[in-house]
């Protein structure tokens, strides 16, 4: 019986320079988002540097639980972007109207916050890549667009008071009936009755509601 040859394994193909062993998925970007900021302008030399002054709407969850920015709200952008070796540092402040409720009487809190920014956008093709081991710790544009929204949203969560109040000195709810108390108000108490005494009393009561015979 004769042996069939066995055909030779064929050799791997050696790693092409410069590629993963796995494919990047590159994001989108809608240049016509509200927060997305095209740089074609600013261009690539490194100290160019353009101004970008601007009121877009807010988007959604920039809020914890108790307060935050109401989607939609005006944000007062007035950043500064300018071209550095490996992207675009924009650097700025950024001013937001908050909606929330007091956290001693619940009462409507509208306040105002103001936040400062300043934040590197790697180039998809700079060296960024090949020296940090966590991409997603580091903000990269998207061919010549950058997306601010995600570096909002953290500048600006961060910066909101767990404890909202509606005023410094507010002195909350009263613990016993919870109605609210006013700053300056006469104190506000309950007397507090003696069980015993409790039957006695609403008897007196009942005496003095009575008609006289």
């Amino acid at each position: 019986m004769s042996s069939v040859p066995s055909t030779p394994a064929t050799p791997a193909m050696p790693a092409m320079p410069g590629r993963s062993d796995h494919s990047r998925q590159h994001r989108r970007l809608d240049p016509h988002a509200p927060l997305v900021v095209d740089t074609r302008e600013l261009g690539r030399r490194p100290g160019s540097m353009r101004r970008l002054q601007t009121t877009v709407p807010a988007p959604d969850h920039l809020a914890i639980e108790v307060i935050g920015v109401p989607k939609g709200a005006d944000l007062e952008l007035d950043l500064r972007l300018e071209s550095v070796m490996e992207g675009v540092l924009v650097s700025g402040s950024v001013i937001a109207p908050l909606v929330g409720e007091c956290g001693r009487c619940l009462e409507p809190v509208v306040d105002e916050i103001e936040v400062e920014i300043a934040e590197l956008f790697a180039y998809e093709d700079s060296t960024t890549r090949e020296t940090v081991d966590d991409e997603d710790e580091v903000s990269f544009m998207v061919g010549d667009l950058l997306d601010l929204e995600p570096v909002l949203r953290d500048a600006i969560v961060v910066e909101l008071p767990l404890t909202p109040l509606c005023s410094p000195d507010c002195p909350g709810l009263c613990a016993d009936c919870g109605e609210r108390l006013e700053v300056g108000a006469p104190p506000h108490d309950h007397a507090v009755v003696d069980p015993r005494w409790a039957a006695l009393q609403s008897f007196a009561a009942d005496a003095e509601g009575a008609p006289e015979a």
